[in-house]
């Protein structure tokens, strides 16, 4: 066994390489594991919102991770095929820098990797 943040696990189902699942699934299945995980009496806190916050944050931190794997191995060693898998990462990264105002210069760095433009809006 190893020791991790208790938002590793959900994270790692929930935002699966291989696998998207809709945000209504995601977000039933994670209630329902921090209301188990509360009953079992672990760490996971009183309020919902800072559990799921936490969660899509490990899953941002995963999924930076393997986009970077992905790309040494495509430039260092030769393995381009990875990168077909990218595309779901981006999703994800994107997804969960969208709704953090503290995620903003993920955003930035994220459209200039991808050649888009960065559109910046406030709302009062």
């Amino acid at each position: 066994a190893v020791y991790g943040p208790i938002t590793y696990d959900i994270a790692s189902l929930m935002r699966d390489a291989f696998l998207s699942w809709d945000e209504e699934f995601v977000i039933d299945i994670t209630i329902r594991y921090w209301q188990k995980a509360r009953k079992a009496g672990l760490p996971v806190g009183d309020d919902f919102g800072e559990f799921y916050r936490a969660v899509e944050w490990m899953g941002l931190q995963r999924h930076l991770k393997i986009l970077g794997i992905f790309a040494r191995l495509t430039l260092r060693d030769g393995k381009p095929q990875y990168l077909a898998d990218t595309p779901r990462f981006i999703k994800y990264a994107r997804s969960t820098a969208s709704r953090y105002r503290q995620l903003g210069p993920l955003m930035v760095l994220l459209d200039e990797i991808e050649g888009n433009e960065t559109r910046i809006g406030y709302t009062f």
